[in-house]
């Protein structure tokens, strides 16, 4: 069995699931922005260690959300994001449009505040 080493080691022991999925995604969204500004600077280390969280992230919500509505798009959005970070970008993804995904759970969670 494959053991993995969390980085957000409160978050993976249930926290995580505690929280609202707007919530979820504003976090793995502030990775993702990470991750698309060390990229832009050429930094790819930096880059990595972002979207080895962000994916993290995902993965955590992955989880929390195994049973309810939307779990295919959380796992394509892991496989999309995984292929933009590690691989040849196959899907073709602009990190503009990936940051506006995210970017529309701001706006819906300052809506109702």
């Amino acid at each position: 069995m494959l053991t993995m080493e969390f980085q957000h080691k409160d978050l993976a022991n249930g926290r995580w699931a505690q929280m609202s999925l707007a919530e979820q995604m504003l976090n793995i969204g502030s990775e993702v922005s990470r991750a698309n500004r060390w990229k832009a600077k050429g930094n790819e280390e930096q880059c990595r260690r972002a979207a080895d969280r962000a994916l993290e992230l995902v993965s955590l919500t992955i989880d929390a959300h195994t049973h309810r509505p939307g779990l295919k798009e959380l796992c394509r959005l892991y496989e999309v994001m995984a292929d933009y970070y590690y691989d040849k970008n196959t899907y073709q993804t602009d990190p503009n449009a990936l940051q506006r995904y995210f970017d529309v759970f701001y706006f819906d969670k300052n809506k109702t505040e």
